[in-house]
């Protein structure tokens, strides 16, 4: 590691341009992500697909961005943003290419792995980004810009996406995403610096100090892993991004439409209202968690993090205690309480960038980030499990009780979650000497 002066300590127009493009990008990967969001009863009619066999779509997809967030996090160590971000573009134009033209299941669940591949490099990518091109102390703000910013990419999945599919065609529409996949590959690639000119590698910025340090790695990949995560700050952020957005990404993703339309009776354009009003929440939530965030440093699990488990977990429980359809007010309610758990979610980074140093940055990510994709893609298994259980399998069958009975199943990953929170934090304040260790009984 090496440590230089600092010819400015603030982003000029170059930052932000990259930082937009790779926004933009980033819009592009949430839209993939969510494509079926939207169509999927389309999609269950197009593939003669069951509840359990619609949730494995969404649950390999999540699988397998969980699972590279650790390859990816390493890879981004060693040869940063540009090039990891150019092939996920790829991957995922490929991805629903291959969708676009499927003939069948399985050649559909090939695509959603390569949608999956692809869109694990993109959000890791943009947080290095802002590593590298901004001072540390705009952190927790960028962050949170760069999350809400990216939910653009669900309300273009849930208006125009669903509008082009029912105007043109299923390979129009996924063979028109492939094309902007390609696009924004070229994009990147001729935008995207990995680091400011003045640099010779990937640095963070010191505002205190006016120092840049070099965050690429060098270390064993495996010393980096089980450094990052033998710190239980790396734990706090792993457990505090496995609480707060699975339940909201399940909903969005994939059982959001299926349940308000042929559960609570909605239309289908009154459904997608509440599914992007979801959205805006979220939005209009991440500045201010972030601004939180930065002040409250010391207590953001307690006031953050867990409060927004707090209020999905009653929402759901109201709703599905509620006799006979829920109003539309309860409704409203439940997606602004499910809306808080992303800029939530968003905390868990500032955890892994607090408590690990420059250079495992984006292996602590990715440790950090598969927190919540493991547990969303369990939410979406055990939802369209239950579903199938129950007899309510196909978009013939759903019905409204079957599903309060299939979303009460992502309470247990609550409980568990917020239980880990509440034990890594008392670990990470004793790390910090913040709190006095507890001394063992003799």
């Amino acid at each position: 590691m090496t440590a230089t002066p600092l010819a400015r300590s603030t982003p000029g127009w170059r930052a932000w341009l990259i930082w937009s493009v790779a926004v933009a990008a980033y819009v592009l990967a949430i839209t993939n992500r969510s494509s079926l969001s939207a169509v999927g009863v389309d999609t269950a009619e197009r593939f003669q697909a069951d509840a359990a066999t619609l949730s494995l779509f969404a649950v390999v997809q999540l699988a397998v961005y969980g699972g590279m967030q650790i390859p990816i996090g390493v890879l981004l160590d060693r040869y940063g943003s540009r090039p990891i971000m150019v092939i996920g573009m790829l991957l995922m134009a490929a991805g629903q290419f291959v969708m676009a033209v499927s003939p069948s299941i399985g050649v559909a669940i090939v695509a959603r792995v390569l949608l999956g591949a692809g869109d694990a490099a993109i959000f890791p990518a943009v947080l290095r980004l802002v590593a590298t091109w901004f001072p540390a102390q705009r952190g927790p703000l960028m962050v949170q810009m760069t999350g809400i910013s990216g939910q653009a990419g669900q309300l273009v999945a849930l208006l125009p996406l669903a509008a082009l599919l029912h105007s043109t065609s299923w390979t129009i529409t996924f063979g028109s995403i492939a094309g902007l996949g390609v696009l924004f590959a070229i994009l990147v690639w001729a935008i995207v610096r990995n680091h400011p000119p003045e640099t010779s590698a990937d640095v963070t910025v010191n505002t205190e100090t006016g120092l840049v340090r070099v965050v690429t790695s060098t270390v064993d990949t495996g010393v980096g892993i089980r450094a990052a995560w033998a710190h239980p700050g790396t734990r706090l952020a792993f457990w505090s991004h496995f609480s707060t957005p699975f339940a909201g990404t399940a909903f969005l993703l994939l059982w959001g439409m299926p349940y308000l339309t042929t559960g609570e009776g909605l239309s289908g354009a009154a459904a997608a209202g509440l599914l992007s009003l979801n959205v805006i929440v979220a939005m209009v939530l991440g500045p201010i968690l972030g601004e939180l965030s930065r002040r409250i440093p010391l207590r953001r699990s307690l006031a953050l993090v867990l409060p927004s488990v707090g209020v999905q977990v009653i929402a759901w429980l109201a709703v599905a205690l509620w006799p006979g359809p829920a109003p539309i007010w309860l409704l409203i309610v439940l997606l602004v309480c499910l809306a808080a758990g992303g800029p939530a979610s968003m905390i868990a980074f500032d955890h892994a960038r607090t408590h690990n140093p420059v250079h495992r940055l984006s292996t602590a990510t990715g440790v950090t980030n598969s927190g919540g994709f493991l547990a969303a893609l369990t939410a979406i298994f055990l939802i369209g499990l239950t579903l199938d259980l129950q007899g309510a399998g196909t978009p013939d069958t759903y019905a409204l009780e079957p599903f309060r009975v299939a979303f009460l199943t992502q309470v247990p990953l609550w409980v568990l979650g917020a239980t880990m929170i509440i034990i890594e934090r008392k670990r990470t304040r004793i790390r910090m000497g913040v709190d006095p260790e507890r001394r063992r009984r003799s």
